[in-house]
């Protein structure tokens, strides 16, 4: 019964950072990854970052990295999404969401997923619109 619920999204001026929270319940180990997509309207769903929460290794898509961070805290109850440097094309409707993992889950099968926009992984939050604006 693992859910999920991402927020924290409102509206940002350009250049200006927020902070994104998923409160997450119902893991029963450490053993899932944790990814973060979002949607904006009239685009299909793309990948972010995600985090595998066996090692704490992080992904993100290459348009994100340097500019996204994605973290968790030490209980495994929140995860974070700080972003920075946001741009209006960042405008979008952000979700958490989790899988469970293997250990011979690769750097591939993350870096893939968030080429997939998260495609066929089991448990979604809902999302939390972002709008970046003046």
């Amino acid at each position: 019964d693992v859910q999920l619920q991402a927020s924290g999204g409102g509206l940002v001026q350009p250049g200006g950072s927020l902070r994104l929270s998923c409160a997450a319940s119902g893991f029963t180990s450490d053993d899932y990854a944790i990814g973060w997509f979002r949607q904006a309207p009239g685009k299909e769903r793309e990948g972010v970052a995600c985090i595998n929460l066996r090692d704490d290794s992080t992904y993100y898509a290459d348009s994100m990295k340097g500019r996204f961070t994605v973290s968790s805290v030490r209980d495994r109850n929140t995860m974070y999404l700080q972003m920075s440097g946001l741009k209006p094309e960042d405008t979008a409707v952000y979700y958490c969401a989790a899988e469970p993992t293997m250990p011979y889950y690769t750097s591939h099968y993350f870096y893939r997923t968030l080429q997939l926009g998260g495609r066929g992984w089991d448990y979604w939050g809902k999302g939390t619109l972002v709008t970046v604006s003046s």
